[in-house]
């Protein structure tokens, strides 16, 4: 086994995840690498100071540029706002080291390239961690085993309501667009679209603010959006992002529909797969609900009990696996910087198409 010397710019709510993630993934999965929580990077001095205290770092600092260039720091995780992204890892990058970075993939599309060219003989990794459940991880493995048969539709979508009350004040969720929907829930849905169907080739958006005045003034971002998508594959799908969908703590779900089956998974029951199989006679056709256990993909790591389930820190635990497997074998892991500007470019579409109230093709963007 060796140490490897993690640096993490951005201390809060996916900071904290990201270096409980480092510390655990070792005893989890037993990696040939082990992370050492090196340094921590915020805003501030005393933010810094406080969470290195209570995440485990040996430093901290809020100069981003000394944690990059620290070479006791052998591998960076940018858990900071997306206008963030771009300078940290050009500059993680031109000294060799491997980068991971939450999504998206910097603030626009024009980041994404940039991120991606930089990103060019290097370990890379984007963060989509909903899609490794190990409930999602196993309807991909039905899909390309064919087990539903050739896939006919795809319904996607990401709904919370954290912003479904009117009278919730104004914040800096309400302002910009990287905080608004598009950019913020909607590339979950897109990257699971992605993941699971293949490429879109073009798409038509409805993107809209439903409650543009709130306490304390005006909102300048998206609320919800709706998407009619064409996969290349010729399939037909939907996908649609809201943060306000009363009701919806972690609506992050999917059905997809096939020829000899269905799947259906929904985050608010993130330890079961829906399947249908059209097998036997009708009137005992039903979905049957499979609650995930060893059998299926990076479960039995966590727990040797079925139905026992994992958690949203575990999804972050894999992740952690998988950038340290790439650092390890020097082969990129799923999904790379490249994969993560795809979604940055299906986001610019959609915006222009809503824009234009016609079809847009992704490769145009």
């Amino acid at each position: 086994m060796a140490e490897i010397g993690i640096g993490i710019v951005g201390g809060g709510y996916m900071g904290k995840a990201h270096a409980v993630a480092m510390s655990a993934v070792g005893a989890v999965f037993n990696t040939t690498l082990r992370p050492r929580l090196e340094m921590v990077c915020a805003t501030s001095a005393a933010s810094a100071e406080k969470y290195r205290a209570a995440y485990g770092f040996a430093r901290a600092t809020d100069d981003w540029q000394a944690l990059v260039n620290d070479p006791h720091v052998e591998a960076i995780v940018i858990a900071s706002p997306q206008h963030t992204h771009r300078r940290v890892a050009e500059e993680a990058f031109a000294l060799g080291k491997p980068v991971f970075c939450e999504k998206p993939l910097g603030q626009d599309v024009a980041d994404g390239r940039a991120m991606v060219a930089a990103a060019e003989g290097h370990i890379n990794m984007v963060g989509f961690n909903y899609i490794r459940t190990p409930a999602s991880q196993y309807a991909y493995q039905l899909i390309q085993s064919g087990e539903i048969g050739e896939i006919t539709g795809f319904r996607g979508e990401h709904t919370e309501d954290f912003l479904a009350d009117p009278q919730t004040p104004t914040s800096w969720r309400t302002a910009g667009a990287a905080n608004g929907t598009m950019g913020d829930l909607a590339p979950h849905p897109i990257n699971c679209a992605l993941r699971l169907m293949g490429p879109i080739h073009c798409l038509l958006a409805e993107i809209e603010t439903v409650h543009p005045e709130r306490p304390g003034g005006q909102v300048t971002n998206d609320d919800h959006a709706h998407m009619l998508v064409r996969f290349e594959s010729g399939v037909l799908g939907s996908i649609y992002a809201s943060r306000v969908a009363t009701g919806r703590k972690m609506g992050y779900a999917y059905e997809i529909t096939g020829t000899k089956g269905a799947i259906r998974f929904d985050g608010e029951d993130q330890n079961a797969l829906h399947l249908y199989k059209a097998t036997g006679p009708e009137a005992q056709r039903g979905f049957t609900k499979v609650l995930t256990g060893p059998a299926h993909p990076d479960y039995q790591p966590f727990c040797q009990g079925p139905g026992h389930g994992t958690g949203y820190q575990d999804q972050i635990i894999i992740e952690a696996r998988d950038f340290l497997r790439a650092i390890e074998t020097g082969e990129n892991v799923w999904p790379t910087f490249r994969d993560g500007l795809v979604v940055n470019q299906i986001i610019a579409a959609a915006d222009a198409s809503s824009a234009a109230k016609a079809w847009r093709n992704v490769s145009d963007f």
